[in-house]
């Protein structure tokens, strides 16, 4: 066996930065990379942001910077403009590193051809990415999106008219629909 052999592979590094910005839906982890936003994390409480950082930590290969990149500036500028109503599409520069084949696939396609105030269905999303049977696996790469909100996974329900599932909870789910039109307000 050769030295080069024996080396642990190395992982590659990105410097990254991350904040927490308070939202209609709860507070939200914001992390972005030099390559643009990486993470969006939903109930990011203390307990939450800290387990947050310490797996992007891992994931990235290095500890975040200790102020925060011009891309994390940008990004949280944007979600508090969604939030606000000021802007429908987000046009950040997205880091796509923490997602990868099949679920970067669907992710891309939900993010560039779903837009504010529109729905898909899980079958129809897997139709998009030329997997017409995957309708499944969209579900399973709908709930690993590390970019929720910004690639809008939220927009993605089941075909009979269920709102189907999500990753922060469906009364967030409803909350970000209703805020884009898709339903009607809630009375109370």
């Amino acid at each position: 066996m050769t030295n080069e052999q024996r080396q642990p592979e190395r992982q590659e590094t990105h410097e990254w930065s991350w904040a927490v910005s308070d939202t209609p839906i709860g507070p939200l982890l914001l992390a972005a990379t030099g390559q643009g936003l990486v993470h969006v994390v939903f109930h990011a409480d203390h307990t939450t942001a800290a387990g947050a950082v310490d797996r992007l930590t891992r994931r990235l290969g290095t500890g975040p910077a200790p102020e925060p990149g011009a891309g994390l500036t940008e990004a949280i500028g944007q979600v508090e403009s969604y939030f606000a109503g000021r802007i429908r599409a987000f046009t950040l520069p997205l880091d796509w590193s923490l997602s990868a084949g099949f679920n970067r696939r669907v992710l891309r396609e939900l993010a560039a051809h779903v837009p504010y105030g529109t729905v898909v269905g899980y079958q129809d999303l897997a139709r998009r990415v030329g997997e017409p049977d995957a309708a499944r696996a969209v579900g399973v790469a709908m709930s690993s999106n590390p970019l929720p909100v910004v690639v809008p996974c939220h927009r993605v329900v089941e075909s009979g008219g269920g709102i189907g599932g999500f990753g922060g909870g469906l009364e967030t789910k409803r909350t970000l629909l209703a805020l884009e039109g898709v339903l009607p307000q809630p009375l109370f």
